[in-house]
């Protein structure tokens, strides 16, 4: 790991006072961000993939989060556009399903290999323009590496079982098809991972892939599309299958209320999530939900302090709390409280803020100028409803988009700020004294991602995990709340949408199932015994 936060250096730009001079204004253009050109990209990118480039949209320029200077510009997609990325799709989808499914994972095998040549550029970029620490970025894009490798044997795999038939002669067959042309609209927290997990799976399954990233990271969707597409033309096969439409919610509403997406996939805020999900299901569509999460941890009397200080903070902080799974309440049993608050106050003084692209640094921005308001405004609420802020609470004054990593204890478990995501560094520390009343409280929240607890009793683990614990998608003990492995199905469930990627049997979201009964003796037995004579 100390090998690669260093190698960084030739790939991130140089600290702040010994930038060159350079003609443009835009990072891309400066001699200490040449290293951008290696992805492709330039001062203005096409934005609309769909076998060529092109966009016929407004032109969005994003900026870095450390320091708000301008990166680049990206062509946004015209709904012109998308209506031309969505047929191609279509048809390139009928090229793609008639390919094999050990096929298509060898493909998708070589996009993982393209993205492995690539990995550290690439989470460079990702560290540059989402504001991630550059380890996060890296280890974002290895996330998609990973799907990819699990996807190849997953595509010699996937199936259904032959049952058992009440009727001689004959065969039933439960058989799986791709649904087709699967939208993908992802967040900006995660701008590789997640289009990963969808597309690689959805891949194998034999659908094609048409994606709108955040457009405040829409130079990382352009970049992953780049070397995605090499890899399928290389292969001769339509680089449409993976389409590319940059835009904003005039094209994300398109593709939800648009029939021929066969499946939408949707990543983000629950406000938007529930809008996506009604305009999918108006025209009766399948849509897969991947909403927000206000994630606790419990941390019961006997717990291992040494387990539970460095969990907490770094599920408290990490991608400075702007990961769905970060933790945002902690419950402390009240014979431990005070001392645990003490000691995860010292923890967070020593974390190390900077620049995404130090080695030494553990904390980063916010992605915008927005959030950090929210997060003044979510203090301000806190304190307002009886809450004290023991670590943290401001912004700090540095460029970029810097707020402390923060501690508020005092409030009750329902006060209205502690029932709300805010997607920042702040955690709500709050008292309890029974299992019952706080697995209740953990299950209060309307969002149903991620939680854990910290304890050592062996019934209440098993209490936690059986029907009366954690409603969550994510239900963990002795670890942290973020950090989920791959080979396991991920999301949550009430408002945080219910829907279920990556690992497991995720990969039945993206197909259709038929039952197939095959008929293969001499005489036709009908249902209930009728005979017609």
């Amino acid at each position: 790991m100390l090998r690669l936060r260093r190698s960084a250096a030739v790939l991130l730009p140089l600290r702040a006072g010994v930038a060159a001079a350079a003609m443009s204004t835009l990072l891309v253009s400066q001699h200490d961000y040449a290293w951008l050109r290696e992805l492709g990209l330039q001062e203005e990118n096409p934005g609309v993939y769909n076998g060529s480039w092109g966009g016929r949209g407004q032109v969005l320029t994003t900026f870095c989060p450390a320091n708000n200077k301008p990166i680049a510009s990206v062509r946004q997609a015209s709904l012109e556009d998308y209506e031309e990325t969505v047929k191609k799709a279509k048809e390139a989808w009928k090229v793609w399903a008639n390919i094999p499914a050990p096929k298509r994972g060898e493909i998708v095998r070589q996009i993982g290999d393209a993205l492995r040549q690539k990995i550290k550029v690439l989470g460079s970029l990702v560290s540059l323009e989402m504001g991630k620490i550059f380890v996060e970025g890296v280890g974002e894009v290895q996330e998609y590496v990973d799907i990819c490798d699990y996807a190849v044997g997953l595509s010699r795999m996937i199936g259904g079982p032959i049952l058992p038939s009440e009727r001689p002669g004959h065969a039933l067959i439960e058989q799986w098809n791709p649904v087709g042309l699967v939208g993908i609209i992802t967040a900006f927290n995660f701008p590789v991972a997640v289009y990963g997990w969808n597309s690689a799976i959805a891949m194998i399954c034999g659908n094609a892939c048409l994606w709108k990233g955040a457009p405040t990271t829409s130079l990382i969707s352009v970049a992953v599309t780049k070397i995605i597409a090499k890899v399928l033309e290389d292969n001769k096969v339509p680089g449409a299958i993976c389409s590319l439409v940059c835009g904003g919610a005039d094209i994300g509403t398109a593709m939800a209320k648009d029939e021929r997406m066969d499946l939408l996939s949707f990543t983000g805020s629950t406000k938007v999530g529930k809008q996506v999900a009604l305009m999918v299901q108006e025209r009766f569509g399948r849509s897969l939900l991947e909403l927000g999460g206000n994630n606790a941890i419990i941390v019961f009397e006997d717990a291992d302090l040494n387990l539970v200080i460095p969990s907490a903070l770094f599920a408290a902080v990490g991608t400075a709390g702007q990961r769905c799974t970060t933790a945002r309440r902690l419950f402390l049993h009240e014979s431990i409280h005070d001392d645990v608050v003490t000691k995860l106050a010292k923890a967070y003084a020593q974390v190390r803020i900077g620049d995404p692209w130090d080695s030494d640094t553990l904390y980063g921005p916010l992605h915008t100028k927005e959030a950090v308001k929210m997060f003044l405004d979510a203090i301000e609420q806190a304190k307002q409803q009886g809450g004290s802020v023991v670590y943290g609470g401001k912004v700090i004054n540095r460029s970029g988009n810097y707020v402390e990593p923060t501690i508020v204890t005092g409030l009750p478990h329902n006060a209205p700020i502690v029932h709300t995501e805010t997607f920042a560094p702040i955690l709500y520390v709050l008292k309890f004294k029974e299992e019952e009343e706080v697995f209740a409280w953990n299950n209060e929240v309307k969002q149903g991602l991620s939680s854990s607890i910290f304890t050592k009793d062996l019934g209440r683990i098993f209490r936690w995990l059986g029907p009366k614990g954690s409603d969550c998608g994510i239900v963990n003990v002795n670890i942290p709340t973020s950090g989920a492995e791959i080979g396991g199905a991920f999301g949550g469930e009430k408002h945080t949408g219910g829907g279920r990627e990556s690992g497991s049997d995720s990969w039945k979201l993206y197909m259709r199932r038929s039952t197939c009964t095959i008929n293969y003796s001499k005489d036709v037995p009908l249902a209930q015994g009728i005979k017609f004579q």
